[in-house]
């Protein structure tokens, strides 16, 4: 049998993967469907650290765009990841797996309060950990967090799981003539202003070394399969 590639990864999910077919709100199965992708690279012996948007619920800059002060919007999407985590917690658990819940901002009923040393030990003691709440600050999106946790969790690579095959050219729905990328290079993308991360997220990772992966995780087995070291998607690095 194959080895994993990576031994310790921060998986970073779009919300949206997560929302029920009128493309809101929490889908249980979806959230189930995703605890069985994770726990096939968990068994695997892989660490895993966990990071959830909020697209299916709120999204801080379209509320700040109906009116709402731009704070506020990103406190409630903040707010929004959390209640992501602790449905696909739920999930993963259900499946057999041992995960914690650590929030940025403090909800101690339902989630510890993100501790990095903390969150090291349970990554250690083979638990998945779900980071939630964002940084904890407005104006940061969860791909920053996810591009500062996994500095700070020691992870090998961002992984992006989307709805989107990988990075393209253009909007593949707009011109279907889009070239897709196997790999570019995190210049290439700031450059280019490809919307694979935000800019700040592709920042951090190019000043750190931290490759990202772009994949479609709606498709099962492919998690597997590129932590087995298949070529799936695109992989921005130097």
């Amino acid at each position: 049998m194959k080895e994993p590639v990576y031994s310790r990864v921060l998986l970073k999910l779009s919300g949206e993967i997560l929302a029920t077919k009128n493309g809101f709100g929490i889908d249980p199965g979806r959230a189930n469907f995703l605890a069985r992708e994770i726990k096939s690279i968990h068994t695997l012996g892989v660490g895993i650290g966990l990071i959830i948007g909020a697209g299916n619920i709120l999204r801080g800059t379209q509320a700040a765009n109906r009116g709402m002060e731009r704070v506020t919007g990103d406190y409630l999407g903040m707010l929004a990841t959390i209640m992501n985590a602790i449905s696909v917690q739920d999930a993963l658990e259900q499946e057999g797996c041992e995960t914690r819940t650590l929030s940025a901002i403090n909800i101690t009923q339902i989630a510890e309060p993100y501790i990095r040393r903390r969150a090291l030990r349970h990554l250690e003691k083979g638990r998945i950990v779900i980071v939630a709440g964002g940084t904890g600050n407005p104006f940061f999106t969860t791909d920053s967090a996810a591009a500062l946790r996994a500095k700070e969790l020691n992870a090998e690579i961002v992984i992006k799981g989307t709805k989107v095959d990988g990075v393209y050219s253009e909007d593949p729905k707009k011109n279907p003539n889009a070239i897709k990328y196997e790999e570019i290079s995190y210049t290439k993308v700031l450059e280019d202003n490809l919307r694979v991360m935000d800019l700040t997220a592709i920042t951090l990772c190019k000043e750190n070394h931290i490759p990202i992966q772009v994949f479609n995780i709606s498709k099962s087995g492919r998690l597997k399969q590129l932590i087995l070291g298949a070529k799936i998607g695109t992989l921005v690095s130097e």
